[in-house]
């Protein structure tokens, strides 16, 4: 990971985090055989924040919460890939650690704010 500094925005922190996950990858090497979990690891953390840039631009507050929902079950399926790494090829990796951390992070905050959004719908 780049720095300890966490940008504020939800959007900037879920591009950051995606950002980490290539350039984690993209540094490491594997048998051919996990190919399909780096794709998919790579697909999941960067559907986090495309989602919540579809979901801020959104035309409602339930296109807001649709797309924020999208980009939450794709920052758990990321925790999924992550720790599949982790437990595969990558044992003891201090980076793929901060980076199981930061999707978790991610989730937490992301689900509060749909929790707060749906509330303020009332």
């Amino acid at each position: 990971m780049e720095n300890n500094i966490k940008p504020v925005d939800i959007k900037h922190r879920a591009y950051r985090f995606s950002k980490d996950v290539i350039l984690f990858v993209k540094d490491q090497t594997y048998d051919r055989v996990y190919l399909s979990l780096i794709d998919q690891v790579v697909r999941s953390s960067t559907s986090i924040g495309a989602n919540l840039v579809e979901g801020y631009a959104g035309s409602s507050k339930r296109d807001f919460i649709k797309y924020y929902l999208i980009a939450l079950k794709s920052a758990n399926e990321s925790k999924y890939w992550i720790c599949l790494l982790r437990d595969t090829i990558w044992k003891e990796n201090h980076e793929l650690k901060k980076l199981l951390s930061e999707a978790d992070e991610l989730s937490k905050i992301i689900a509060s704010i749909i929790i707060k959004t749906k509330e303020n719908m009332k």
